[in-house]
């Protein structure tokens, strides 16, 4: 973690997570970068509308009112625009008066090596090269994918996470792909009390357990575990997070059930998983993000 951070939790968003920058981007697809930075510069005092990311921001930032004091977190814009064409995000920022002050413009070249130098603990965008490569580097990070759905609940922020290649690495997954169901399961019996491995989402999920600790019993923040994982195959998870001292505040073991209609009843504010089944099922019902990562997101040879 940077000097000046301390323990903040601190997110990292793309500007086209944050803002629906859809119709510059098509200028940029159908006409290049050169108009696509003139169209920007004279639209910059014009608003752009929220994106998929906005709403989960807004909450983040209210925490800070919440504790009070010294603010506990911190969200950083990165972006692919130069701070020329970046002008109408943060005048947009600025607008919608969200307390975000820090920021990274490319011009053009991925911003995740950014993410890294801020030391954030999670990067959310719409690019999912980007993605990958903060993944690739020991970031936790998500490629968003657009809902249609809002959770309607102001005073809580939910986060939900599927568990192997996400909380925990891919190791039993492997066995799963690979071996089958019958194999996996005997595995886990056999592996109860053997903690599984981090995932990219271990060291988030650790910072947002230490957040809620400070609001004590009155905490805004709710956790939950949503897995395709059932018994007896649960006994691992749940000895995993006891020996790591991270509490979730729910767990679904649904046994290969759609997750979405689960999510939309525990009230996601957004949902990150590995594999893309699972987003798609989400996604009707909560922001979701997918994460690139394990044996479920390699290519097929």
């Amino acid at each position: 973690m940077p000097k000046g951070f301390g323990d903040k939790l601190v997110i990292a968003i793309s500007s086209r997570a944050l803002f629906n920058l859809d119709e510059s981007h098509q200028v940029y697809i159908s006409e290049g970068l050169a108009a696509y930075a003139q169209y920007q510069i004279e639209h910059e005092d014009e608003i752009l509308a929220p994106g998929d990311a906005f709403p989960l921001v807004k909450k983040l930032l209210r925490l800070n009112e919440r504790l009070g004091g010294e603010p506990r977190v911190e969200v950083i814009l990165l972006s692919r625009n130069s701070a020329d064409t970046g002008l109408r995000v943060f005048n947009s920022v600025e607008h919608y008066g969200l307390k975000i002050s820090r920021a990274a413009f490319c011009g053009g070249t991925s911003p995740y090596r950014y993410a890294s130098a801020f030391g954030c603990h999670l990067f959310l965008s719409t690019e999912p090269d980007d993605v990958r490569q903060a993944l690739d580097h020991g970031m936790a990070a998500a490629t968003l994918i657009a809902s249609n759905n809002r959770v309607e609940n102001e005073d809580e922020l939910r986060f939900a996470f599927d568990g192997d290649a996400v909380i925990f690495s891919d190791e039993a997954e492997q066995i799963y792909k690979l071996q089958g169901l019958s194999a996996f399961t005997e595995s886990e019996k056999a592996a109860a009390k053997e903690p599984l491995s981090g995932g990219p989402f271990k060291q988030f999920l650790a910072a947002l357990h230490g957040l809620q600790a400070e609001f004590g019993a009155d905490c805004p923040i709710r956790t939950a575990l949503v897995t395709a994982r059932s018994a007896p195959a649960h006994e691992r998870v749940i000895r995993t997070l006891r020996a790591w001292n991270i509490r979730i505040d729910e767990s679904l073991f649904l046994g290969g059930l759609a997750k979405g209609t689960f999510l939309k009843a525990y009230g996601a504010d957004v949902f990150f998983d590995d594999q893309q089944m699972h987003c798609e099922s989400a996604r009707e019902h909560v922001a979701t993000g997918h994460v690139p990562h394990g044996i479920a997101n390699r290519p097929v040879s």
